[in-house]
């Protein structure tokens, strides 16, 4: 299958809403069933670890739930785009806010969510804007 008919697919949308909920669900169980582990190798506070796990497996909860809808809730993915966008912010301001000192392995860990997040975000704009408008009734 080629790029082109990957991105021109009708499920493109719901698949990229896929990869995010399973990205969260990742990242969340591997925060919760070892907060404290992490907390040591990231050199993030335990508390700051455990909180984003639960929030990642409630939002990986609420992405899931969305990409089961038919047609897809264009307002609703549109809020999770700007969440996304807001979780790659907040990983920036993380970094750079001067309040945590992370190992290197935990500036990389948040490196790699402000990046998976993002493009997540782009992908998901690009399949809200390629996909049709559907009407609500």
């Amino acid at each position: 299958m080629s790029s082109s008919s990957v991105l021109s697919s009708p499920s493109f949308l719901r698949n990229v809403l896929r990869v995010d909920a399973l990205s969260c669900i990742a990242c969340g169980v591997l925060q919760l069933a070892f907060p404290a582990a992490m907390a040591r190798l990231l050199n993030l506070p335990e508390g700051l670890v455990a909180y984003t796990g639960e929030f990642l497996l409630v939002y990986a909860a609420i992405v899931a739930f969305v990409s089961t809808r038919n047609p897809l809730p264009r307002p609703i993915v549109w809020v999770l785009v700007a969440g996304n966008i807001g979780w790659a912010l907040a990983c920036v301001l993380l970094l750079v806010g001067g309040l945590v000192s992370p190992s290197m392995l935990g500036v990389a860990y948040v490196v790699v969510q402000a990046l998976t997040v993002a493009v997540l975000a782009e992908l998901q704009y690009f399949g809200l804007r390629r996909a049709a408008p559907q009407p609500a009734w």
